[in-house]
């Protein structure tokens, strides 16, 4: 849980960078991840309402093979969706951003709020490059 404002986004960021960092994450994957991240609260807090308490809540997930992301927040009058921004646009990139990123995205709704998540792929870590005779094998 964060606190309903801007400088939310940086704590959000700061966070999941360093969880994933943690886990191994390849760099260039926690860049996608705190990017989606980023998007996906910069939303929240500019176009719904707070959860109760005047917060947001972001989650992250690390799975075998995927990294999933969820901002969830006290919902909307409209329903988040792209919007094709122009080339000179100011904004509005977040969700085309979210989706050329992850892997897939959607919304979650109940009557709390809703949740936008996404899916990042995982990088498979490189193999360890084993030091000959290391595999236990003798001839």
């Amino acid at each position: 849980m964060l606190p309903w404002a801007p400088a939310s986004v940086a704590v959000a960021r700061q966070r999941l960078a360093a969880d994933l960092s943690a886990a191994g994450i390849f760099e260039a994957a926690v860049g996608d991840a705190v990017l989606v991240v980023s998007e996906l609260l910069s939303n929240a807090i500019r176009h719904a309402r707070p959860l109760p308490g005047a917060s947001v809540q972001v989650a992250w997930a690390l799975g075998h093979d995927a990294i999933e992301v969820a901002v969830s927040d006290g919902g909307a009058v409209t329903t988040p969706a792209r919007t094709h921004a122009s080339v000179s646009a100011l904004g509005g990139r977040g969700l085309d951003i979210v989706e050329y990123v992850a892997s897939r995205w959607g919304i979650r709704s109940d009557d709390s709020g809703q949740t936008v998540w996404a899916v990042l792929a995982r990088p498979a870590p490189d193999p360890q490059p084993q030091p000959i005779g290391a595999s236990g094998h003798h001839r």
